[in-house]
């Protein structure tokens, strides 16, 4: 296996290409165009296999979170998908290490949104669900998303700590899934 971690602009069409047909090989028609959009723009974990094909991917992308008044650099985990050939054999966490290597020397928080497949991996790796509110900083102001609480997860990289999970946590505004 060969892993390369490369941002955005950096990748060319074809292999954008590859990863769009892996996503939405990988989640079965619940990825849509938008949540293509959510993955760009930051920088990517890419695993392929002997034979050259990709095999899993992952990326990592800036987002503003406000805790109680203070606007935290965090790096959001996005498109983290497993060929289904290739899954149980560690590709998840060989993509995971490369996206906290990234959040642990560019951002203040970690943060992402899991499906109940993805949620064991990224709680066995220290991410803990974030015990607070959750919300949006929307186009109409600061909307709860009370439908996120409970699967999405924090890290903090190491020697941080993680914000107190008492208070409300507000993520900026996208099309399409909020988180």
């Amino acid at each position: 296996m060969s892993t390369r971690t490369v941002h955005t602009s950096e990748l060319t069409a074809e292999e954008l290409g590859q990863i769009r047909d892996l996503l939405f090989g990988a989640f079965g028609g619940d990825f849509g165009e938008e949540d293509f959009e959510h993955a760009l723009g930051g920088v990517h974990v890419l695993v392929r296999d002997p034979d050259g094909r990709l095999a899993a991917h992952g990326s990592v992308v800036q987002r503003r979170a406000v805790h109680r008044g203070r606007a935290l650099r965090t790096g959001y985990v996005e498109a983290v998908a497993v060929r289904a050939d290739r899954r149980r054999q560690g590709l998840g966490a060989l993509v995971m290490d490369g996206l906290e290597r990234v959040i642990g020397r560019a951002y203040v928080l970690g943060a992402l949104s899991a499906s109940e497949d993805g949620a064991g991996l990224y709680a066995g790796r220290g991410w803990s669900v974030w015990g607070g509110r959750l919300g949006v900083l929307g186009p109409g102001g600061p909307q709860r998303l009370a439908g996120e609480e409970g699967s999405t997860y924090v890290w903090a990289p190491p020697g941080a700590a993680l914000p107190d999970p008492g208070g409300r946590l507000d993520f900026d505004w996208r099309n399409g899934d909020v988180l």
